[in-house]
């Protein structure tokens, strides 16, 4: 089958954010009296945002977060995005080679000051042009909810079962395997555990790829 449109996640996809980020998470919560590991956090906060993500940590800490958590995070998010994050490898050579003409969009948790950010670092802002979608800024539900996903076809102009959508995390996957679209789970990350490939299968994806050359591969490319 032909594809004609790619909907891509952003992070662990494009950006190296969720191994870093997952860090700070999990460094901030021990400290905070609620002992949590890198690994502990990718797996059960990695692709949440806005209040699905602070749920899942208040249900699984069994406590309110203090005020000091939201400060804490928006400091680090304001130096990450300062600074910048590498990119997953293979990533902007990937879209590169893309034809010019093929629609594609962000679809991701994260909000689009900061998608903006990061693709400006990678030198790869122009290649999405105005196709930048937030799972907490354009629709009221965000991931595992298939709504944004459906959203970014939509603003494409491109039917979602005409698209290929490539995620990591297991709550994107879930989602975009709601929408009737060509879900690969991509494993290129650095975040990702060597069961990860598996997770990904049995949560829906269609395919997993383990770098950008099996993406390439699978979208006939």
């Amino acid at each position: 089958m032909t594809y004609e449109a790619i909907l891509f996640d952003f992070d662990g996809v494009l950006v190296e954010s969720e191994a870093a980020g997952n860090r700070h998470l999990a460094h901030w919560l021990t400290a905070a009296g609620h002992p949590t590991t890198p690994e502990d956090a990718m797996t059960h906060y990695m692709g949440l945002s806005g209040s699905d993500f602070i749920d899942a940590i208040e249900r699984r800490i069994g406590a309110t977060l203090p005020a000091g958590f939201h400060d804490a995070r928006k400091v680090e998010d304001e130096r990450v995005i300062a600074e910048g994050v590498g990119e997953v490898r293979g990533a902007v050579a990937f879209v590169r080679s893309l034809p010019a003409d093929l629609p594609r969009a962000i679809v991701s948790s994260s909000r689009v000051r900061w998608i903006d950010a990061h693709l400006r670092h990678l030198r790869l802002r122009d290649a999405f042009g105005d196709h930048l979608y937030s799972g907490r800024e354009h629709v009221a539900a965000g991931k595992p909810a298939p709504d944004l996903y459906l959203y970014g076809a939509a603003a494409l102009g491109v039917p979602i079962g005409r698209c290929a959508i490539i995620e990591d995390s297991p709550v994107g996957v879930t989602g975009a395997a709601k929408t009737g679209a060509f879900v690969i789970g991509l494993c290129a990350g650095q975040h990702c555990a060597v069961d990860h490939r598996e997770r990904l299968l049995g949560l829906g994806a269609d395919a997993v790829a383990g770098d950008f050359g099996e993406v390439a591969r699978l979208l006939g490319m």
